[in-house]
């Protein structure tokens, strides 16, 4: 789809879900606050659930995730160092979700409790607390205490994407939150300053189809003259449904785009450059280059998921629709390619 498209905002409470379980047709839309209640119901095995938390440093990157998809509970934990490419992550899968419950609204706690890797996202007066703890996380403990700061009215890209009336997603991605605190691993103790590190949250609740794709890029920079900037774009998942994840936030204020963004890379090499383009204006146009390929894969019979998520840096422009543009030099990120049978 090369042009813009009507998409509807929401600026009310509403539920995702009708009496049925399927698809409220007045919550299809995009808000800049939180406002569906995901109130899932029935649809086994279809159902999916996760809050993902990414916090991205100068030097590190630090990954805690809950996320349940009805048959099979998934918690893991991934850290990098950038400059050593030292890389470890842990996944635990827990028939039918086994303790890993996750509530219908964006701003609940999340609170997974097992004695292998105990997680907590928890809602407090400063921001939201991430814990996480793992006795052996390739040979050594880590522990992580990392606060994400919310700021007033800062403002977040909520979408519901609707492929029918019983397959749909409502997510929220927030980006630009500044986060600090510790993590330690073994003897190293890595320390995050809310001045330069931010977190990324992917919260997702819905009914899905058995087989789907989807490419996901995100980033999160203060620019040169203390202005925060981030985006978050996608393809694949959302073509056709008249909806997407494309947004650009710029302190804390969000600019939606309601126009695809064209990922153009070489599935051969994922480590080449990367272009990604909006395909009707020129609100994005950036080249990202990968420094670090995380290549994850699960295949545990009724679940397969594989992901190439590429961390990098992004360099272009992009275009709020106000002013100049907005020249980006290096800011850190990722890009991905998943696809998914679960």
């Amino acid at each position: 789809m090369t042009e813009i498209y009507h998409e509807p905002e929401i600026t009310e409470s509403i539920n995702l879900c009708n009496k049925r379980g399927n698809l409220n047709p007045e919550a299809v839309g995009w808000s800049r606050h939180p406002y569906h209640h995901c109130n899932l119901r029935g649809h086994w095995p279809r159902k999916k659930r996760w809050n993902y938390w990414a916090v991205v440093s100068p030097t590190h990157l630090f990954s805690v995730t809950l996320s349940n998809v009805d048959y099979m509970g998934l918690p893991f934990v991934y850290l990098l160092d950038f400059e050593t490419k030292n890389f470890a992550e842990k996944t635990l899968l827990k028939p039918f979700g086994a303790g890993c419950e996750l509530l219908p609204e964006v701003d609940s706690d999340v609170v997974y409790d097992d004695p292998a890797m105990p997680i907590s996202m928890v809602h407090t007066a400063q921001g939201i607390r991430l814990s996480v703890g793992c006795p052996d996380f390739e040979g050594k403990p880590l522990t992580a205490d990392l606060l994400v700061h919310q700021p007033s009215g800062h403002e977040t890209l909520n979408v519901v994407v609707p492929w029918s009336s019983n397959r749909f997603q409502f997510t929220s991605k927030q980006n630009t939150l500044p986060t600090e605190g510790t993590i330690t691993w073994g003897d190293e103790t890595i320390r995050f300053n809310a001045e330069n590190t931010f977190a990324c949250l992917d919260f997702g609740r819905g009914i899905w189809p058995f087989d789907c794709f989807w490419n996901w890029s995100s980033f999160s920079t203060r620019m040169p003259d203390g202005r925060t900037v981030g985006i978050n774009l996608g393809a694949g998942w959302t073509d056709g449904t008249g909806m997407n994840e494309n947004g650009i936030c710029i302190d804390g204020k969000l600019t939606k785009l309601s126009e695809d963004v064209a990922f153009e890379y070489d599935p051969a090499d994922f480590m080449a450059p990367w272009r990604l383009r909006t395909t009707a204006t020129d609100r994005v146009d950036l080249t990202f280059t990968p420094f670090f390929e995380r290549h994850a894969k699960t295949d545990a019979l009724l679940i397969y998921s594989e992901v190439h998520q590429m961390i990098g840096k992004f360099n272009g422009q992009l275009h709020d629709g106000e002013g100049s543009p907005i020249y980006i030099d290096g800011a850190i990120g990722w890009a991905e390619d998943h696809h998914a049978r679960w």
